[in-house]
C-alpha cells in the first residue's frame, strides 16, 4: 500500500511538472521506477500505459482553457504516433544510451536559446500567434521524437517543446497545451507496441493505476497554471528546465565527479534564478 502511494505521488509530481511546462512526465516517472528495480522496458511501458489516461486529462483541461492549437496538433499527432509504435516495438534491440547524450547536447543549446529568447520578448506582444510548423517538420519532429518518447521512456516533451519554442513569436502557453495534448496519441501507440512486444502479463496493474491516479488530479491544476503565467516568465521555466535535465543526462553519461556536478548544477540554478528575475523585472510595466 505504502508502494502505491508513493507511485501516485510520482504520477501527481510528474503530470504537474509535464502539465505546466510540457515535457518530463515520462522522464520523471521512468526514472523513479527504475530506481525500483524495474526493468526498462516494463518501466517504459508501465509510464505509457498511465499516460493514456493521464494525457486525455490534461488534454481536455488545456482544450477547455484554450492552450491548445488545433492545426499543430494535428500535423504532429500522425508523425509521432507511428514513431512512437516502432520505438516500443524495437525498445530492447536499440542502442539508447548511446544516442541520448547527442540528443541532449541539442537540446541543451536549444534550450539555451529558449531562455534568452524570451528574457527580450514583451509581456503581451504575440500572445494570439498560432504555431505556424510546415508538414515536412511536422513529420519529422514528430518521427524522432515519438521515437525518442518510446525508446526512453519520455522524449516527446523534451524534444517538442523546445524546438517548438524556438519559433519567434510562438505564446509558450500554447506550445505546452498543444505538446501535452497530442502526447496522448503518442502514448496510445507506445502502448499498442508495448503490448505487442511484451504482452499484458508483463505489466503491473497496481503501478499503472496509482500513477494514472495522481496523473488525473494534477492535470487540471498544471492546466490553469498555464493559463496564469505570462508567456515570457513560462518561456524562461521551461528553457531553464530543458538546460537543466539535459545537463543532467550529459554529467551522467560522462560521469563527473560529484564535485565537478555539485558546480555545474549549481551555476546552472544561480543563472536560472537570475534569469526569472530579470524577466519579472523586464516586465513590469505593460506594452502600450
Amino acid at each position: 500500500m505504502r508502494k502505491l502511494i508513493i507511485f501516485a505521488f510520482i504520477g501527481f509530481l510528474a503530470q504537474l511538472i509535464d502539465g505546466s511546462l510540457g515535457m518530463a512526465y515520462g522522464v520523471t516517472s521512468t526514472s523513479l521506477l527504475l530506481t525500483f528495480g524495474i526493468a526498462p522496458a516494463v518501466a517504459s511501458a508501465s509510464v505509457h500505459l498511465s499516460e493514456v489516461v493521464t494525457t486525455a486529462a490534461s488534454g481536455i483541461s488545456h482544450m477547455k482553457f484554450g492552450n491548445v492549437d488545433r492545426q499543430a496538433l494535428l500535423k504532429l499527432i500522425i508523425p509521432g504516433s507511428i514513431g512512437a509504435f516502432a520505438g516500443a516495438c524495437f525498445l530492447s534491440n536499440l542502442p539508447g544510451n548511446v544516442v541520448k547524450p547527442y540528443i541532449s547536447i541539442f537540446l541543451l543549446i536549444l534550450g539555451v536559446y529558449v531562455l534568452f529568447r524570451f528574457l527580450i520578448i514583451s509581456k503581451t506582444r504575440n500572445e494570439g500567434k498560432s504555431i505556424n510548423i510546415s508538414r515536412k517538420k511536422s513529420i519529422v519532429l514528430g518521427l524522432i521524437a515519438g521515437f525518442a518518447d518510446a525508446t526512453g521512456g519520455g522524449g516527446w516533451g523534451p524534444i517538442t517543446t523546445p524546438v517548438l519554442l524556438s519559433q519567434k513569436g510562438v505564446p509558450a502557453r500554447k506550445v505546452v497545451g498543444t505538446v501535452d495534448t497530442s502526447e496522448f496519441a503518442i502514448a496510445v501507440s507506445a502502448t499498442l507496441g508495448f503490448l505487442i512486444a511484451l504482452g499484458w502479463q508483463e505489466v503491473n496493474w497496481f503501478w499503472v493505476i496509482a500513477l494514472m491516479a495522481g496523473g488525473i488530479i494534477a492535470a487540471p491544476i498544471a492546466a490553469w497554471i498555464v493559463t496564469k503565467l505570462p508567456s515570457y516568465l513560462l518561456g524562461v521555466l521551461v528553457g531553464g528546465f530543458i538546460i537543466l535535465t539535459n545537463a543532467r543526462t550529459l554529467i551522467n553519461t560522462w560521469t563527473f565527479t560529484d564535485h565537478w556536478s555539485l558546480v555545474i548544477y549549481m551555476f546552472i540554478s544561480i543563472g536560472w534564478t537570475v534569469s526569472i528575475v530579470y524577466a519579472i523585472r523586464n516586465n513590469k510595466n505593460p506594452v502600450p
